[in-house]
């Protein structure tokens, strides 16, 4: 059984192996209704949030240029391994860690916390 590290975090199965993308592509995947972009750049596999940080574009659908994910609605690029896109964005792609074991592909996601947990009223 696969075990995270860190209490807050949760490792979720988002595929196997065999279905991850292909080197030098992108594809969509599903990891607690969130939607993600998974990227194979030179056979290192990353994960990233799916919304295009522009117009909200599906990153997934995409392309790697040169070690970059491209928008396939404006072609905004973005690093995998850092979230920064062009210039003038000053927000990140969230990125999330990939572990491989196995057969199985998994992500780790941060707990996200609720208004009761994070101490707020709930109202």
């Amino acid at each position: 059984m696969l075990i995270a590290e860190n209490p807050n975090i949760t490792l979720v199965r988002i595929a196997a192996r065999s279905e991850l993308p292909a080197r030098g592509r992108v594809k969509e995947f599903m990891a607690s209704g969130r939607m993600l972009c998974v990227a194979n750049v030179d056979d290192s596999i990353y994960a990233t949030d799916n919304a295009c940080l522009h117009w909200g574009g599906p990153l997934g659908q995409g392309r790697i240029e040169d070690g970059k994910i491209v928008c396939p609605w404006h072609r905004w690029r973005f690093d995998p391994t850092t979230g920064e896109g062009p210039a003038r964005c000053s927000a990140r792609l969230a990125l999330y860690k990939v572990r491989i074991e196995g057969e199985d592909v998994f992500v780790e996601l941060q707990e996200q916390k609720t208004a009761a947990r994070a101490g707020l009223p709930d109202h």
